[in-house]
This record gives structure tokens, sequence and C-alpha cells, in this order.
């Protein structure tokens, strides 16, 4: 039985981006594992319960009806009670000026390579989109660390929306080279961006803005030899360069989890440009 560990922000994710690969994966018999930063419970931003919420970049309805009540079913469930802590599964890269650097960073390569020992346990990993992964996922030492454990072990890692940015900052620490350099992938496009009202959960501020311009971001990363692929002007944009699965929004979630099926069952390594 196949086995995917999903992780999601503390700060809020996107309902249809978990649910529409999930809903795949649960029809294949899947397991599913949900993982958090620091272990606490992940809930949905707002607006993806609300359906019929109406997104103003894209000026369209971006919530319907089955994925606001599938999402508010997930939030009422217990099924994301207790995820696995990102903090106490991985270790944290010591300060370069701290004490003892040299031996402190042995000390954290070694826990580094037994917290990946764990991941033979998983076939897949799947990371959720949403505003909230801006805030405790994109720059977080452990989901890089996370990222590279699977990337190494060639396996499938599967990110969609904001999600994707996690992917252009893992990295290994001497060489600093992204893992998706000459790589294609598909991710929030500029055009999609808000201009007001960019908000995460426990925060009560109006963001305005993204935190980032993702497009920027996974142009400079994927270049030389790869590219970013906005789609913009199609309905969805979902790119697999193995091992990477990029879903550019919500609409593309359902097909995420189509393609991982595609994958983990029959061995697909492109599509989608």
């Amino acid at each position: 039985m196949k086995k995917v560990l999903v992780i999601l922000s503390e700060y809020g994710y996107w309902g249809e981006e978990l649910i529409g690969p999930l809903e795949s994966l649960d029809a294949a018999g899947y397991t599913t594992v949900f993982a958090s930063p620091t272990g606490q419970r992940p809930h949905a931003l707002p607006p993806s319960m609300e359906e019929g919420f109406w997104d103003p970049p894209l000026h369209k309805i971006v919530t319907d009806a089955h994925y606001a009540q599938a999402t508010r079913d997930i939030e009422a469930s217990s099924r994301l009670d207790n995820p696995l802590s990102l903090e106490e599964w991985f270790p944290q890269r010591p300060y370069f000026n701290g004490p003892n650097f040299g031996h402190a960073l042995v000390e954290y390569h070694e826990k580094r390579e037994a917290a990946w020992e764990k991941l033979a346990d998983y076939d897949a990993l799947l990371i959720v989109g949403g505003s909230g992964p801006m805030v405790d996922m994109v720059n977080n030492g452990r989901v890089h660390d996370l990222i590279l454990g699977f990337y190494h072990a060639d396996k499938l890692i599967a990110a969609e929306c904001y999600g994707v940015a996690c992917l252009a900052f893992a990295r290994d620490f001497v060489e600093r080279k992204s893992i998706i350099r000459g790589k294609h992938v598909t991710g929030h496009a500029l055009e999609y961006d808000w201009l007001d009202n960019t908000g995460v959960i426990g925060i009560n501020h109006n963001f305005k803005t993204p935190f980032y311009p993702l497009e920027h971001i996974l142009r400079d990363s994927t270049a030389p030899g790869g590219e970013y692929h906005g789609g913009v002007g199609h309905a969805k944009s979902l790119v697999l360069d193995y091992p990477f699965l990029t879903g550019r929004s919500t609409q593309d979630s359902h097909d995420v989890g189509l393609v991982m099926l595609e994958v983990l069952e029959h061995g697909l390594k492109r599509k989608g440009w």
C-alpha cells in the first residue's frame, strides 16, 4: 500500500488544495500521514470554506459547493488533529558563528540522516498551498530538509500554489543551488497575485500583496536550463518534471491527485509542457 506524507501550514492552507489530491489518494486506498512545522493542528483558510467566494484577481468564484463542504467536513473531523511535528523530527541547523560550530554541524548532519531514514516509509510528499506556507514553510530549514530527503531518495514531490516556493529554497547548504534548477515547474502566476487583503490565520493583519512574487522566484530558480510555465489564459496549469509535480493554483488541485497516481502507479515522468 502506498503512503504519502502531506505537509500543511499552521497559518492556513487552502481547502481545495488539500481536498483535491486527498480525494484521489483516498479513493486509491493510499495511506496519508499529515505533518506541520511544529505539530500544531493546521486549519483551512476561511475563504476556502466559503461557497461562492469571489477571487478579485481571477474575477470569478473559486470556492464551489463541493470543495467548500469537503473542507468544512475535514475541519470538523479529527483527521488533522495530531500531525507529525517537523520541529521534533528534524534538527535545526546551527548558527555559523555559534559556539562549537564545527562539531554542531556534524551533529546536525548525523541527526538529519537519522530523520531521512524514516522517510523510507513514504512513497511521496505533498506540499499543500495557500497563504499560510509563506509564513511557516517557505523559509523553514526543516521543511527544506524534509524535501531534500525525498529528493535524494528520488521520490515524488508534489507542491501546489505558494507551496511551490518551498522547492525553490530547498538546497544544499554548501552548493546553495536550488533543486529545481534546470527543471520545469508552475506556480502562482504574477497575474493571479492579490493587490489587497492577503491574510493568514493567527495574524490580524492585512498583508496587502503576497510576501513575494512567486513567479519571479520560480523563473530565477529554474534557470538555466529549466523554465517556469504560468499558463496564464488557460484554466489549468500543471507540470510534472520528475521528481517534481507542481500545480499553479486551486483549480489544478484535483489533477495534482490524479497525476500523483499516474506517477506512483505507472511511472509517469513528464507532463504539462
